[in-house]
């Protein structure tokens, strides 16, 4: 029996499912459908788009200092919005800090994104209502909260499924390592989404595993492992399809990788050109999901002038919403990271408290 393509098993696969090619054109992918309603190829032609707009925005935020910190994802909204696109809304969500695609999709509004980002005491609202787990910057913890919620939904007799956003460097942890047994022996209902953008902040893949690939990892723990090309969002679609119709019917866990690239540094504090080349930026530029699936939209006949201009004036309306929601906004009371903690403050909290507003010049009496 044949290997199938991007399917981990008995032999090494390596090169990832892809249904759009670099240039645009529709692969010779065959296993995988690409024929989705022209409304749900528009609708992830509006996705990236916005996300690319609101990721530009909030940067412009960052810098001006209305946030505290903020963590790109340009060059991954295809990976993330076909993962996330093809979800029930009541499938939930445990991202990480680089989500941005995955929030736009679940219709969270921007201006709670920025709230997290600016280090409000709520870690922006409306996450849970939308079945998203707020944002998770420890790296890889959010795939033990994901496996628990999964088995709890077994306990329930629930149909929805979980799953853990995380990137290539949280394949490193022990967190991981311990979510991805737990989720095998117990066949939970959870999909882990690995986006493997190529860096940990400055630590290169080749020198984050010794496996042929992240997709190896799963036949360590008995699940599915499947590539997937992270820049084509019709097969980030599929890929995440067929593997949350698994875990849905009882078949347990999978392990994604989204091959990608993070185009801008790891955070607003990075310096990226310390670390890798013009060369291997400038290749990877030449591949950016947005204008690759522009393109093969312009050759099914359905990308129109009208489609884009209907776009890109929601972008500048939402960008527009963004920052009228973020700037000006009231700061944090710094006092809160001790109130907040407990039902009655702890004397070693009230100490703590105190010695901050000293140091503060502060005078809470």
């Amino acid at each position: 029996m044949g290997q199938l393509p991007g399917i981990i098993g008995p032999q090494v696969a390596l090169e990832p499912v892809q249904l759009i090619g670099p240039d645009g054109s529709p692969t010779a992918e065959s296993r995988y459908s690409r024929d989705l309603p022209e409304e749900t190829l528009c609708w992830l032609f509006e996705l990236m788009v916005l996300t690319r707009e609101l990721d530009i925005e909030l940067i412009n935020l960052q810098r001006q200092g209305e946030l505290a910190l903020y963590a790109s994802c340009r060059g991954q909204e295809a990976a993330q919005i076909g993962a996330a696109a093809c979800l029930r809304k009541t499938d939930w969500l445990f991202p990480q800090y680089r989500e941005l695609g995955v929030f736009v999709t679940r219709g969270i509004p921007p201006g709670h994104v920025a709230a997290a980002w600016r280090g409000t005491w709520n870690g922006g609202l409306e996450f849970t209502t939308k079945c998203c787990a707020p944002i998770s910057v420890p790296i890889g913890t959010q795939t033990l909260h994901a496996v628990g919620a999964a088995m709890a939904s077994q306990r329930l007799a629930e149909d929805s499924v979980t799953v853990a956003f995380i990137g290539d460097g949280a394949t490193s942890e022990g967190d991981v390592h311990e979510a991805l047994n737990f989720a095998a022996v117990f066949a939970a209902p959870c999909v882990f989404y690995v986006q493997n953008n190529q860096w940990a902040i400055s630590v290169p893949l080749h020198k984050q595993t010794a496996a042929p690939s992240l997709a190896h990892k799963a036949i360590g723990y008995g699940m599915p492992g499947i590539r997937v090309d992270g820049n084509d969002p019709l097969a980030c679609y599929a890929v995440m399809t067929e593997a949350v119709e698994r875990a849905r019917h009882g078949g347990g866990p999978s392990l994604i990788e989204a091959v990608t690239y993070r185009l801008a540094p790891h955070t607003t504090s990075d310096d990226p050109t310390r670390y890798r080349s013009s060369v291997e930026l400038d290749h990877w530029a030449a591949l950016d999901p947005i204008p690759r699936y522009r393109t093969y939209l312009h050759g099914i006949g359905v990308w129109s002038q009208r489609l884009q201009d209907r776009v890109d004036a929601r972008a500048r309306r939402l960008r527009t919403d963004l920052r009228e929601a973020t700037v000006g906004a009231a700061d944090v009371d710094i006092a809160e990271v001790f109130t907040a903690v407990y039902a009655d403050i702890t004397p070693e909290l009230q100490q703590q408290c105190a010695a901050l507003d000293i140091e503060l010049g502060r005078d809470r009496r």
